[in-house]
């Protein structure tokens, strides 16, 4: 995580997001809205085999991050033709987000599981004391989440 040198007592640069996603344990980007949509299963065609169950992409917007890991890991998308990047082994993480209640309590806990980043739109904020990353949107494609 990184480290903050103008003001080491500030404990959460992440209070004011009720949305936070970690990787590793650690908080790595705070979000004020999420799209997080049901999985669906199709009707199996035959009676022997169950459908497979499809998640759509995770929408995250308006957020910051301070973490350059988060941020390089999001920069970094499979290329057409090139299904092996240089951070191939990063490429898909767990993620877990976190939402907070109006006291800023954990309220409830999802586990994204093998999560690579599909689009990303971000801006950095132009103040030259901070190194923040302002996030307009991130979508997470995934392999399924868990509660």
């Amino acid at each position: 995580m990184t480290q903050f040198v103008v003001n080491q007592t500030r404990r959460d640069p992440y209070k004011n997001f009720k949305f936070r996603l970690k990787w590793d344990g650690v908080s790595v980007a705070g979000f004020n809205q999420v799209s997080l949509p049901a999985p669906s299963t199709p009707a199996p065609e035959t009676l022997k085999s169950p459908g497979r169950t499809k998640y759509e992409a995770i929408t995250l917007e308006r957020g910051v991050t301070y973490d350059t890991g988060f941020q390089n890991w999001a920069l970094t998308p499979p290329a057409p033709g090139n299904p092996t990047p240089p951070n191939a082994a990063n490429l898909h993480r767990d993620l877990t987000l976190e939402l907070f209640n109006e006291a800023s309590d954990v309220a409830t806990t999802y586990t994204i599981h093998g999560s690579w980043v599909s689009e990303y739109q971000a801006l950095p904020n132009l103040n030259s004391i901070d190194n923040s990353i302002v996030i307009q949107h991130i979508k997470l494609e995934n392999e399924g989440w868990t509660k």
